[in-house]
């Protein structure tokens, strides 16, 4: 069981964040779930801040776990079990950070790194890793997710 994972990995999931704005979290549709953008808390506070500025890439690689870590919360929260996961099929990492910083794949390594950890080979996923200038509440990262599901 994939809940048996994530306590071997030591993780305990949070409750999964509401929205902060006019969205839904999580929609199933067609066999696949769509997971909006979740943000990196960390000891229950939100890690913010650029790369390459206030935040180093060691902090926004465990923002990325943070996010990935979220991002479980919601599918828990939205299938009723993470058994029902049957491919993370793809995520999208936006990494807030200067304007010469050039390393956004290793952070969203921290994501994948998670999913795949977790889920053995069908959390090997396809990605995005890109850098943008500011993210909502000046979050460091924020990750969505398309995962394929059972019904």
């Amino acid at each position: 069981m994939i809940e048996e994972n994530i306590a071997e990995l030591g993780i305990t999931l949070p409750e999964a964040a509401a929205p902060v704005a006019s969205y839904l979290p999580a929609v199933e549709s067609n066999g696949m779930l769509y997971i909006s953008g979740q943000l990196p808390f960390v000891d229950g506070e939100l890690m913010t801040g650029k790369v390459g500025d206030s935040r180093t890439e060691e902090e926004a690689t465990e923002a990325a776990k943070a996010c990935g870590i979220m991002l479980l919360a919601q599918m828990k929260k939205a299938l009723g079990s993470l058994d029902r996961v049957e491919r993370i099929v793809k995520l999208g990492v936006f990494v807030a950070s200067t304007a010469d910083y050039t390393g956004q794949p290793k952070i969203a390594n921290g994501a994948s790194n998670l999913m795949q950890d977790v889920f053995g080979e069908p959390g090997r996923h396809a990605r995005s890793a890109v850098a943008v200038p500011v993210l909502p509440l000046d979050a460091t990262v924020e990750i969505d997710a398309v995962v394929q599901v059972s019904a």
